[in-house]
């Protein structure tokens, strides 16, 4: 890559249903791209959802467009459409393609065929594979607010607003502190991006955090909650003791540990990462026993039929409460008395989306273009390209009998 070439980067609109308001790249992003880089030229596609406005770029100094064919490197969030892909360019997007979803496989496919260099921003990682650029912490702010918000409604304690009808974190804040919750225990999984942007919101309302042994044994005057990654909800099948490093590279040695939580807890936010064949954190059928005591669930991480039992299926976030009765396994009114109540939206940070879009911009600015005029060094762009002159990268050649149709 020619690192004293002019790159054209093009903001692209969002066309795919239901709408996403999220961009990559905010006017502050950009002014700090054009800052850093002085061969940079952003143009912007008009769009009339974009959360940040045609304008707001337009003040900044940037070219507003409905005609894209001049950039270089379209940028986007969510998959474009096959007909508005224009050949020979390359493109970052999600493109919920790297575990071979069946409904996109069209889509690389006519990535291919168009011979369009395609960067997804799920595999933009350092050298160690750790992802540099992701909404996370945003799904696990809105997932921490939508579950407080779900408990409220479910035994009529509380009347939280939608999260997508207020404008940011802060709003999210102030509305949670003005609820009073009683002495429940709520069980935060996870401690990356997901688990953390939740911790944020329970420290925020000034609950207590409490350890293990304590969580598990004692009895508490207020709401309180712990959070564990992990290694404290699995343990390893030959009694070694475990560490994250070794669940995450051998999940299938490992058997949860989870049910001595479920039978202390009230509200459960599901913050952690799921690998494949990592054990269930609890089934339906530990749903069904007698000690069970979870009666709601937000389930950010959102893995459908997987670790977390009870989530039979994504919600939306136009309907985000769903009732799952244990004994038949089917869905029920989530206020009924016998129902756990499931929050499961899968694109949580879509209801936040200019915090979402001005923290996930910090990240790209800072990781992946400069990428464009160093030459690589680092290897990030190389570590997420997909495809490249018609084929599949070699990283991504497992990919292949999916493109085929055989998988």
């Amino acid at each position: 890559m020619d690192q004293n070439k002019f790159m054209n980067f093009g903001i692209i609109k969002e066309r795919k249903n239901p709408p996403d308001r999220r961009v990559v790249l905010s006017p502050e992003a950009c002014q700090k791209v054009m800052l850093n880089h002085s061969k940079a030229k952003i143009i912007v596609e008009s769009s009339p959802i974009r959360v940040f406005n045609d304008q707001e770029y337009k003040d900044i100094g940037l070219e507003i467009s409905n005609h894209m064919e001049q950039c270089d490197v379209f940028i986007g969030v969510k998959e474009v459409p096959i007909a508005a892909l224009i050949p020979n360019k390359k493109y970052f997007f999600f493109s919920h393609t790297i575990k071979k979803q069946a409904y996109n496989r069209k889509l690389l496919q006519a990535v291919l065929d168009k011979n369009i260099e395609l960067y997804d921003h799920e595999v933009i990682t350092n050298k160690n594979g750790k992802r540099l650029v992701a909404f996370g912490r945003y799904a696990g702010i809105v997932g921490a607010y939508n579950g407080l918000r779900a408990y409220g409604l479910k035994f009529g304690l509380f009347q939280l607003p939608k999260a997508e009808t207020l404008p940011d974190q802060q709003a999210l804040i102030a509305e949670l502190k003005k609820i009073q919750l009683p002495n429940i225990k709520i069980f935060l999984t996870g401690k990356g991006r997901v688990g953390n942007g939740s911790k944020e919101m329970l420290e925020a309302m000034g609950l207590k955090e409490v350890g293990l042994q304590e969580y598990l044994h004692e009895t508490f005057k207020q709401a309180v909650y712990c959070q564990l990654d992990v290694s404290e909800y699995n343990l390893r099948k030959d009694g070694v003791k475990g560490n994250m490093q070794d669940f995450f590279a051998h999940p299938e040695a490992y058997k949860s540990n989870f049910f001595r939580f479920a039978k202390v807890t009230d509200f459960y936010i599901a913050g952690h990462f799921y690998g494949d064949g990592a054990p269930y954190l609890y089934t339906r059928e530990d749903a069904r026993h007698p000690d069970f005591k979870i009666k709601v669930v937000a389930d950010v991480s959102c893995d459908i039929d997987g670790p977390v039992g009870t989530t039979i299926r994504p919600s939306t976030i136009a309907d985000p409460i769903y009732g799952y009765d244990p004994m038949t396994e089917l869905e029920m009114d989530f206020k009924n008395p016998k129902a756990i109540a499931i929050m499961a939206v899968d694109n949580l940070p879509c209801e936040l989306p200019k915090d979402a879009s001005v923290g996930f911009g910090e990240l790209f600015s800072t990781h992946v273009i400069p990428a464009f005029f160093n030459g690589d060094k680092d290897g990030i762009l190389e570590r997420a390209r997909m495809t490249q002159n018609g084929k599949l990268t070699q990283r991504y050649a497992y990919l292949q009998d999916y493109l085929d149709g055989e998988n």
